[in-house]
């Protein structure tokens, strides 16, 4: 990358997006222009960028020209409405939304796996759902050693994944509830206490409080009882890996944490292996951190992980019960390379190919 690039953010001001230009910025993506788009009740303000104010614009049609490369990451309406019109205007588009994911003619993409089919985009190009990434980081290399056949994975997801308003609900309501936290609170305690404070929910990401709280329900219902986070894993990760039959399961819990995304995950390959193999293999991975030393009691967890580009695994152990079937707790950072990070290494891609 030498030349520089006319760069728009789009969703600059959600959490993914200021993550994005932290990205760009710590990395030293070659911007030449950056043009911040938001919705109109943002459009005026400002943001820094190596020090200098970038004034947010309106999100419009015609918002794209003489841009390069745009990132959109304002959830899956915006991303169909006004995605094509970049990609007229000459743009590539990486979309962190799920609007184009499942699309046949749109690449999704984890650089560290399939890179190279950025080539194939016809204007857009798709990032994965944060779940699917962090997990996939932790799978492929093992993949790669000896054939993933069936994955089954729990995932415990921070509130950020809801963007900003998750990371307020939570905070608004344990600074309600939080002192009351070792009074084992049940659920209509909480509204009760919420509402008196003047929150009723009603602008809440969940239907229940999340605070002091697990919610078994992350995304929408779809058919079967399962919910849209909980396909997206299944789905993706086939599209991904390039295993259309790939047998997965998958439950999605919210959890009152802010940042970053856990996993406990049970694989199953088509070769025999063994924990320390693993930990070999996973070990050889610039992107990976091993940290697997339970009798210290060192495993990840989202506060070591916070503000972090590698993935982290650890409680590695054979199952006792499944031949060729190792469980793992993985740990990602859902801002970074969930998300903004992931769509800045496709960025990165794509600027190799101007």
């Amino acid at each position: 990358m030498s030349n520089l690039k006319h760069v728009a953010v789009v969703g600059a001001t959600g959490a993914v997006g200021v993550e994005m230009l932290r990205c760009l910025e710590e990395r030293g993506f070659p911007v030449g222009q950056l043009t911040l788009l938001a919705s109109a009740r943002s459009a005026g303000k400002t943001m820094k960028f190596k020090g200098e104010d970038v004034t947010i614009k309106e999100l419009t049609a015609d918002s794209f020209a003489g841009v390069d490369i745009a990132l959109f990451s304002a959830g899956g309406s915006i991303s169909r409405d006004f995605a094509p019109h970049a990609v007229k205007a000459g743009a590539v588009v990486v979309d962190n939304s799920s609007y184009f994911r499942q699309d046949p003619t749109v690449p999704l993409v984890v650089p560290e796996i399939n890179g190279a089919d950025v080539k194939n985009h016809q204007g857009i190009i798709a990032n994965p759902n944060c779940t699917t990434a962090i997990s996939l980081m932790a799978l492929y290399p093992l993949h790669q050693a000896f054939g993933v056949k069936r994955i089954i994975a729990s995932s415990y997801q921070a509130v950020s994944g809801a963007g900003a308003a998750g990371i307020d609900e939570l905070a608004a309501e344990l600074a309600v509830v939080g002192k009351d936290a070792a009074l084992g609170l049940q659920t209509e305690d909480v509204r009760g206490a919420l509402a008196a404070a003047g929150n009723d929910l009603s602008n809440s990401p969940w239907a229940h409080p999340i605070a002091l709280n697990v919610i078994p329900f992350a995304g929408s219902l779809k058919a079967g009882g399962h919910t849209s986070e909980e396909l997206k894993v299944r789905d993706e990760s086939r599209k991904i890996l390039g295993i259309s039959d790939l047998k997965v399961a998958a439950s999605c819990v919210r959890v009152p944490v802010q940042v970053a995304h856990s996993l406990t995950v049970h694989a199953t390959f088509a070769n025999p292996l063994t924990p320390d193999e693993v930990r070999e293999v996973l070990g050889q991975q610039p992107t990976i951190r091993v940290v697997d030393e339970p009798e210290k009691n060192l495993y990840p967890t989202p506060q070591m992980v916070v503000g972090q580009d590698p993935t982290f695994v650890g409680r590695i152990r054979q199952s006792l019960d499944f031949p060729n079937s190792i469980e793992l707790f993985v740990v990602g950072d859902n801002l970074r390379k969930g998300a903004a990070l992931n769509t800045y290494e496709i960025a990165e891609l794509v600027a190799k190919e101007f």
